[in-house]
């Protein structure tokens, strides 16, 4: 038999969630939470297998409670069920010590399965979560800019023209065009704008003051 407690702030979703846990012969449900302080409480007076808790809720949400379940009751395991899929709530949560994240779409097969497998300690992900953590995984590192074309970058952020920018750099302004080229080519970028954009956003360019 394994015992669940279920966190969901809204009745419905959690009403739901408990009816499908409930119908199988081998779930106990031990209480019902409508926020992450009461889902740490429950945990704290039924040690559940497991913790199915949802990740935006008052008072206490989800990464916080996981945090609070998985440090003071590690033998419970939290698992997330939740309509958010983003890069940012997927690693709060795993960090915060969840071992499984799934999402309000799973099929009542999926969830019971989840389940039992994380009141086995195994890891569960959504299929949906599993190809953008693969996803990521996959996609390559950033390009290491040298300190010169970062120098060459944050000009162009300024506005500056290849002239303009030689001048400041001291240097000719046949070299500022060699290191953008290689700059362009490093990022994967055909124009200034996306060059600076991109670096921008795979943290190579930190902002900087504009002289």
């Amino acid at each position: 038999m394994t015992s669940v407690i279920v966190a969901d702030d809204h009745p419905a979703m959690r009403a739901g969630v408990i009816a499908l846990l409930a119908a199988d012969p081998d779930i106990a449900i031990l209480g019902e939470a409508s926020d992450g302080r009461e889902a740490v409480a429950l945990v704290a007076a039924h040690r559940p297998d497991v913790a199915l808790l949802d990740l935006r809720m008052p008072v206490l949400d989800g990464v916080a409670a996981t945090a609070e379940i998985a440090a003071a009751h590690p033998s419970t395991r939290v698992l997330i069920l939740t309509t958010y899929d983003t890069d940012a709530d997927i690693e709060r949560a795993v960090e915060a010590g969840a071992v499984g994240y799934l999402l309000k779409d799973t099929t009542r097969e999926q969830l019971v399965d989840a389940v039992r497998a994380a009141s086995r300690g195994e890891t569960v992900l959504a299929p949906k979560i599993a190809q953008k953590l693969v996803a990521r995984m996959r996609r390559p590192a950033p390009a290491a800019l040298t300190a010169r074309e970062v120098d060459v970058l944050r000009a162009v952020a300024d506005g500056l023209s290849n002239a303009e920018i030689g001048e400041r750099l001291v240097i000719a302004e046949a070299t500022v065009k060699t290191h953008l080229l290689r700059i362009f080519a490093k990022l994967d970028v055909s124009d200034r704008t996306r060059a600076v954009v991109t670096a921008l956003e795979q943290g190579l360019l930190p902002p900087g003051p504009r002289r």
